[in-house]
């Protein structure tokens, strides 16, 4: 896998022929796309995410890099303050994690105060007319509290919750897909109350389209 990844990025490199790697956010994006199509994933849950990505035609690479390199700087302006932490992944998709607040305890239903930043989502992924060249894919995420018969419906009605709700301020449902993981992928340590609440999370991850 290692000499995957470092044969794909000096090809790219190489093709691209730029002076300026740094700034090079197209070739880095090919590099990326490739690395995503040939099925590189760092957990159960990613190669589940990129095939539900495939399903609804979605592609990094190329144009589709700048594209993202956009909206990630106009979703960081949005939602600074509201919890939500922007980032990117691995294959350069950008992902958003939502704050447990979202939800009250064991409830699937938005609560008010965090619709506003959904309805943000919504918007700058909107701008330009450009949500029909995106792709989402929403994950639901569960501490290890409870057990698996709570916590994977659970998890996969918030995902839902999301996906419903961003359909109603324009994203287009065919557009989107959710799954719920239950506790199945953490990202913080289980064992403490600071871990649990981080692991309690709803993602929505953007991919540009073909």
């Amino acid at each position: 896998m290692r000499t995957l990844l470092i044969s794909t990025v000096v090809g790219v490199l190489a093709l691209s022929g730029c002076q300026n790697m740094e700034y090079d956010k197209a070739a880095i994006g090919t590099g990326l796309g490739a690395l995503l199509g040939a099925g590189l994933a760092y957990s159960n849950a990613d190669k589940d995410k990129m095939g539900q990505a495939a399903a609804i035609g979605a592609v990094v690479g190329g144009g589709a890099g700048l594209l993202l390199d956009q909206k990630e700087k106009r979703l960081r302006q949005e939602l600074a303050g509201t919890g939500v932490d922007v980032g990117r992944n691995p294959d350069g998709s950008i992902n958003m994690v939502m704050p447990s607040v979202t939800f009250a305890t064991n409830s699937a239903t938005i609560q008010p105060k965090f619709q506003a930043a959904l309805n943000n989502v919504a918007r700058v992924l909107a701008e330009g007319g450009t949500s029909s060249k995106l792709a989402l894919v929403i994950h639901g995420h569960t501490d290890n509290t409870g057990t698996d018969a709570i916590n994977n419906p659970l998890s996969q009605s918030r995902a839902n919750s999301v996906m419903n709700y961003l359909s109603t301020q324009g994203i287009s449902s065919a557009r989107m897909s959710a799954r719920g993981y239950g506790s199945s992928s953490p990202i913080a340590d289980n064992s403490t109350a600071a871990g649990r609440e981080q692991n309690r999370r709803v993602e929505i991850t953007v991919y540009a389209t073909k």
